[in-house]
């Protein structure tokens, strides 16, 4: 008990490595980690490839993210209650098993139908394992050192998306769209044998399932369902609303209340469970709360900004795809540098100042982002990206260690599961909200343009003038060079307004990153040795 309260709750009882190295875990769950992040940045490289190989159309394609994404969304607030009730080492295995497996039938699926099912199982087999990796972390090193730990573990979690589009394109150029699955195999079965043979299921663990399962399983079916149709129908509702043209479709208006009622019924019905199915009573938990706040904000900026920064590189200032992933590659080298300083940093420093430090560089950097113009080299896009991935280490490892700062050991399932949960909601909405301003804005800055672009303004009439004349030197006729010259003023047109549009998010963006920061200020300040509260 003394060493317990000296390392604020935690013990070496709970601990995965058994009388191994602890280190060597990281290595050991880093593999099916690896796996999961690499497969989900690599199938949206693909989707081109898949539509032309099932003889669908691209938006029929789609469905083979979005089946993975409500899958993923669904299991990820279980996931805890699953680790519970099977044991967590069991659990880890089963999912790893079936995403290896739902891997394997995309790979072979003969046409779209049974891909989109594979990608269901192959989400709900990969939606876990994060949740139960950062909950074995917690359990596995003491709060001093737990910044390192999940330093090492974000370095497989960054350098995934970082080869994820070279690596897609690469295969589904000069193999076929089925093996950006089918390499998952050789990983998912080297992180089956070596969990089964180095991850311990921790005698506590074990009694405490047993004590569980002694008074007898009860299964919150209907908490399941609701939080499953509140997660699943907000996915879909995010990640089709833009393609959809949002509520003036009828399918998103029906999932949008469906997701709204589901919430509403949800929310009361889990506070009055004896058993709950997702403990969402862990959010009156100050800095709980506020991590997740952080986390979702985290999501929103990463996923926002790794999409569609390659978008504003290709489609406006005419980069290749191989340059506008180098322009991002230059920023995931830099994390990488960073992440092993910021793990130190962790355990030394009171985390509430480097997450205060990380969301002033993210709101330095998307404001950087906004001076940006059409005439901007690539050492000016990757430097602009640079800037903002040193921040990054900064929000994911400081968040993480600080939100179990109170809880109970026995709750860090749980806690992990819904930290996951706020991460891959942030993300949804990021992208979400970064299309749909991208298309807003942009016919706004057209019309804006378009109202000035007639006859009547003597700018507008000098400068048509000007591009005929140099066609004409350059040997076309007066009609085609006149033809020409309006073709290319309203290539210019798009171009500016699509520029502007992008501005805007930057500064949207921006705002959403300083609104947050002074939550910072509300946090608990954690103990030099602070970690989970007393069993």
């Amino acid at each position: 008990m003394e060493r317990a309260s000296a390392h604020g709750g935690w013990t070496a009882e709970r601990s995965v490595a058994g009388s191994r190295n602890p280190w060597t875990i990281i290595a050991v769950i880093s593999i099916a980690t690896f796996m999961v992040v690499l497969d989900t940045s690599i199938a949206n490289v693909a989707l081109a490839h898949i539509a032309g190989g099932m003889a669908a159309s691209y938006d029929e394609a789609t469905w083979v993210i979005t089946s993975f994404l409500v899958a993923n969304a669904v299991i990820v607030p279980v996931s805890g209650w699953l680790a519970d009730v099977l044991g967590r080492k069991r659990y880890y295995m089963i999912s790893v098993a079936l995403f290896t497996l739902a891997s394997l039938l995309c790979g072979m699926a003969p046409n779209l139908g049974l891909l989109v099912i594979a990608r269901v199982v192959q989400g709900i087999g990969g939606g876990g394992l994060a949740a139960v990796e950062q909950s074995m972390m917690v359990d596995t090193f003491p709060p001093e050192k737990r910044g390192a730990a999940f330093a090492a573990y974000g370095v497989v979690v960054i350098v995934g998306p970082i080869l994820g589009p070279s690596l897609g394109g690469w295969i589904t150029d000069n193999w076929s769209w089925r093996w950006v699955f089918l390499i998952n195999l050789p990983f998912g079965v080297l992180s089956l044998v070596l969990v089964s043979l180095f991850v311990h299921e921790p005698p506590a663990l074990v009694k405490a399932r047993r004590a569980l399962l002694d008074k007898g399983l009860r299964i919150d079916w209907q908490g399941f369902v609701l939080v499953a149709l509140f997660l699943g129908c907000l996915e879909v509702t995010l990640d089709r609303g833009q393609r959809d043209d949002w509520f003036s479709s009828s399918m998103i208006t029906a999932v949008a209340t469906i997701s709204a009622l589901s919430l509403m019924i949800f929310i009361p019905w889990e506070l009055t469970r004896p058993d709950p199915i997702v403990r969402i009573q862990l959010y009156g938990r100050r800095n709980f709360m506020i991590a997740n706040v952080f986390m979702l904000v985290m999501g929103v900026i990463i996923f926002g900004t790794t999409q569609f920064i390659p978008q504003l590189l290709q489609e406006v200032l005419g980069y290749t795809a191989t340059d506008a992933g180098l322009a991002l590659t230059m920023g995931g080298i830099a994390t990488l540098v960073v992440m092993p300083v910021c793990g130190y940093l962790t355990g030394k420093l009171d985390p509430r100042y480097l997450i205060g430090f990380a969301l002033a560089v993210q709101g330095l950097a998307l404001w950087n982002m906004s001076t940006l113009d059409t005439q901007i080299s690539f050492e000016n896009a990757a430097m602009a990206r640079l800037i903002q991935s040193v921040g990054l280490p900064f929000l994911f490892i400081p968040i993480t260690s600080a939100a179990y700062v109170g809880l109970r050991p026995r709750e860090n399932n749980q806690a992990s599961a819904l930290l996951n949960v706020s991460r891959n909601l942030g993300g949804t909405f990021g992208i979400s909200l970064v299309q749909t301003l991208l298309a807003q804005r942009s016919q706004v800055h057209q019309s804006q343009y378009a109202e000035s672009l007639n006859p009547l303004n003597p700018n507008y009439v000098s400068g048509l003038e000007h591009m005929t004349h140099v066609l004409m030197n350059q040997g076309l006729s007066q009609a085609e060079a006149a033809k020409a010259a309006l073709a290319q003023l309203y290539r210019t047109l798009g171009q500016q307004a699509a520029m502007l549009s992008y501005i805007d998010v930057f500064h949207v963006l921006m705002l959403v990153v300083f609104a947050a920061l002074p939550l910072v200020l509300l946090m608990q300040k954690p103990n030099k040795r602070a970690g989970a509260a007393a069993p």
